[in-house]
């Protein structure tokens, strides 16, 4: 099994990049716009549209306030498995981390996926960073 972990320092309150991840049915607006254009709310998972025009069913594993963390899943093809999870680190009063992981079947994929990670976390950083 590929497991994949990023992480990403942001210059910006972990609060604030917490508000923005823990919404999330608000990808599209809120956490990475550009890399996902449309986040739709059905129960139980979010369907989500990235820029390239793939819509992926998101099932949302759990939304962990005390830990800052968010856990999905998702159960369709290509995939064998696939769970994944985002969580706000505070390292100081205006500094935060944001970590990324993801475990995932078949492995062939792990490069495409990784791919994928680095440029939501490149939209991750634009959308968070302070002005």
């Amino acid at each position: 099994m590929a497991s994949i972990l990023k992480t990403l320092p942001l210059p910006a309150p972990a609060t604030k990049v917490w508000d923005a991840l823990r919404d999330v049915g608000a990808l599209h607006t809120r956490l990475v716009p550009g890399f996902v254009t449309d986040t739709r709310l059905e129960p139980g998972a979010r369907l989500v549209t990235f820029f390239n025009g793939r819509t992926v069913r998101e099932w949302i594993v759990d939304v962990d306030e005390a830990e800052r963390r968010v856990a999905w899943a998702i159960t369709d093809a290509p995939f064998r498995h696939y769970a994944a999870s985002a969580q706000v680190v505070d390292e100081a009063p205006q500094g935060c981390r944001f970590v990324w992981r993801v475990d995932l079947l078949p492995d062939e994929l792990a490069g495409t996926v990784s791919d994928l990670m680095d440029r939501g976390l490149e939209a991750i950083r634009r959308s968070q960073s302070n002005d």
